[in-house]
């Protein structure tokens, strides 16, 4: 197999390198939302995948260590990939598009409710690229009442 990588896979080479990120998280309504920060190295794989491990605080304290990966399917024409944490079992798989724009990627998965109470949720994580040094991840879980609802803002900057 000899693939040339297409445009999106060279969309996803913005994301290679060393960052830094200050989040907030907010899981339950009318509680301030906790902060937390960490670093994240993301590196390419062949130039078709990029795989990303990140390092940080985890909300209510503690480390987390997390993998993050994405690549894109010609044949399904969806950005796929897959994400794990230290902090939980579930592996979180994705499947999604880019925007027109191609400044936003939003990518869609199902996992684990916050609620504890063992239903599984829809989720998107949605990643804006603002710059070649700036991008935002903000996660949403879609409620009951068929809202998205933003519970996650990070924002990620490539270090100098």
């Amino acid at each position: 197999m000899n693939i040339e990588p297409q445009k999106e896979h060279d969309w996803l080479q913005q994301l290679v390198g060393e960052w830094t990120y200050e989040s907030e998280c907010s899981m339950e309504s009318g509680k301030q939302p906790e902060k937390f920060k960490g670093s994240e190295h993301v590196c390419s794989l062949g130039g078709l995948w990029v795989q990303g491990e990140g390092h940080g605080e985890m909300p209510g304290g503690g480390e987390a260590i997390m993998v993050i990966t994405l690549g894109y399917d010609p044949q399904q024409q969806r950005f796929v990939g897959t994400w794990v944490g230290s902090m939980m079992t579930h592996l979180w798989v994705y499947e999604g598009v880019l925007d027109a724009e191609e400044k936003v990627l939003t990518l869609n998965t199902e996992g684990p409710s916050c609620t504890g109470d063992g239903a599984i949720a829809k989720y998107k994580d949605v990643v804006e690229i603002k710059n070649n040094d700036h991008r935002v991840l903000t996660s949403h879980i879609l409620g009951d009442d068929g809202v998205w609802h933003a519970f996650m803002t990070a924002n990620y900057r490539r270090k100098a």
